[in-house]
């Protein structure tokens, strides 16, 4: 498979937002000393939503957090069956501090689904994904979509210390192969991915990547992507205020296949781009 442009799906209905959704609160629990996972009962729109997609977090206020803005968070889990959104998120400031105190029977309100998520080229038969941190939260979904569609999945996921690593279980029940890697074994660094993924192609060629989470993990995909003559994508982390492409605070720079570069909205054209579209973020 050549790497040419993928035709990104509009978002959908082509309007934004697609709804305020009253959720309620199922669980809220931590994964690690640093991640929670909040899993939400979510309406009909909320569960349209699809791979690489957010919602936007309106946060509660508590007696000692007053968050102003709402939250961009990545869908986690797409659960249609059961009802049920999940977010991954790391406890760091006022908005996701206030997030962590929501308990079950709490009502969340979510704006979205929102951008524009990932798109899968016709007939791929492998897809590899490298993630760091709480960008695994964006992928997830991905091993699913990608298991749907009958693609092999292998997804390298990459933290600071063993402990840190998460979604081995949610990677491996959507049906993925798994390998973790973290910096205290000294196998995360990029040539030490890079060489695994070698390796992988060797063995099964991969005909799609998607990265997020870090800006050495979208150096080597998009190195690879050219070098395999592959396509790839990246979901785009930002700081946003609106989340719905009025406010302009979340544009990055992003390059045209005439190496042309002008600035986009993560939240509105993105926050998935092509590797090849995105040098940094």
């Amino acid at each position: 498979m050549t790497m040419t442009a993928m035709a990104k799906p509009e978002a959908p209905n082509g309007c934004f937002p697609r709804a305020e959704n009253r959720c309620h609160v199922v669980s809220n629990a931590p994964m690690n000393s640093e991640y929670r996972l909040l899993v939400v009962d979510a309406p009909e729109t909320g569960l349209s939503a699809y791979a690489g997609q957010f919602f936007h977090l309106l946060c509660p206020a508590t007696a000692t957090e007053q968050p102003f803005l709402r939250r961009p968070m990545s869908i986690y889990r797409i659960d249609r069956e059961n009802g049920q959104l999940g977010f991954l998120y790391k406890v760091t400031g006022k908005g996701t501090r206030a997030l962590a105190s929501l308990a079950p029977g709490d009502e969340l309100n979510a704006t979205g689904p929102l951008g524009v998520g990932f798109s899968l080229p016709d007939g791929a038969k492998h897809v590899a994904m490298v993630a760091r941190g709480v960008g695994l939260a964006t992928l997830a979904p991905l091993a699913r979509m990608a298991r749907a569609q009958g693609a092999m999945v292998t997804a390298i996921l990459s933290a600071r210390a063993p402990e840190f690593l998460m979604s081995r279980d949610e990677l491996e029940a959507a049906g993925a192969r798994v390998i973790e890697v973290n910096d205290v074994a000294g196998n995360s660094a990029p040539q030490e991915v890079i060489n695994r993924l070698r390796e992988i192609h060797a063995e099964t060629p991969v005909d799609f990547m998607a990265t997020c989470g870090s800006n050495r993990l979208l150096g080597l995909t998009r190195d690879l992507c050219s070098e395999w003559r592959i396509p790839g994508q990246v979901a785009v982390e930002a700081f946003m205020g609106c989340g719905l492409g009025m406010c302009f605070a979340c544009v990055v720079p992003v390059r045209d296949g005439q190496g042309h570069e002008e600035m986009k909205r993560v939240c509105y054209d993105g926050p998935v781009f092509g590797v090849e579209e995105v040098t940094a973020w």
